[in-house]
């Protein structure tokens, strides 16, 4: 089968991408207080970086569009994530915020993107919002880039087969006291372009296994969050 038609499959399904008790909704937020919020899953081919492992683990041109939050932001700064935010009472589905939402971080065309499906909604206690994440393909890509530095300080598209590569897959520690947190984490190059963890390091290793794209990798590789 093609990346595509896996895609598909999986949004037509619409599988839960995580699994951690602390994700469920109804256990760790409240809905009644909770924010609604989308993120937007966008795979697509690559025009102009192929993936530079040497490895087949996904077509050389797969990839998938991430940014790297601005460090001023009050939640998650630096971290690298989808594109997304919270529901607009003028927004008509979950899907259009993520498609605004994603317009509004990178300048993508939304009318390029195609809705693939949408994932059961997960709670992140943190920011007190209840995300949906929603799957989309890059029927016809068009520019990305930093629109507001406030908000994003990197917009870039990864190749999937990197993401893949189990020399670049770890599991990312946070300890508080004697709380300790584990999340799956993609090294991007060796590390020093950045570290994809958290909740969307959970989305995409949740999406790479339900796929059937995941190569078996060491999870007792631990590294510190960077936080």
């Amino acid at each position: 089968m093609s990346a595509y038609t896996d895609l598909v499959q999986l949004g037509a399904r619409g599988d839960r991408l995580t699994r951690t008790p602390s994700a469920d909704p109804l256990l760790a937020l409240d809905p009644a207080t909770a924010r609604a919020a989308a993120v937007l899953m966008l795979f697509g081919v690559l025009d102009d970086h192929p993936a530079d492992t040497g490895n087949a683990y996904a077509p050389a041109d797969l990839d998938v569009l991430l940014v790297e939050r601005s460090r001023g932001l009050g939640h998650h700064p630096g971290q690298i994530a989808f594109p997304g935010g919270g529901v607009d009472h003028l927004d008509g589905s979950v899907e259009a915020a993520a498609l605004r939402e994603a317009r509004e971080e990178t300048g993508l065309d939304p009318d390029g993107v195609q809705v693939l499906g949408s994932m059961p909604e997960v709670g992140i206690p943190v920011s007190g919002y209840r995300v949906t994440p929603v799957l989309g393909w890059w029927a016809a890509t068009s520019a990305v880039a930093v629109v507001d530095p406030e908000e994003s300080a990197r917009v870039f598209r990864v190749p999937v087969s990197d993401l893949l590569d189990p020399a670049r897959r770890v599991t990312a520690v946070v300890e508080r006291g004697t709380h300790r947190h584990l999340s799956p984490a993609f090294l991007l190059g060796g590390g020093e372009d950045g570290i994809v963890w958290g909740f969307t390091g959970l989305l995409l290793s949740g999406a790479f296994d339900r796929l059937g794209w995941t190569v078996p990798w060491d999870a007792a590789r631990r590294i510190p969050a960077p936080l």
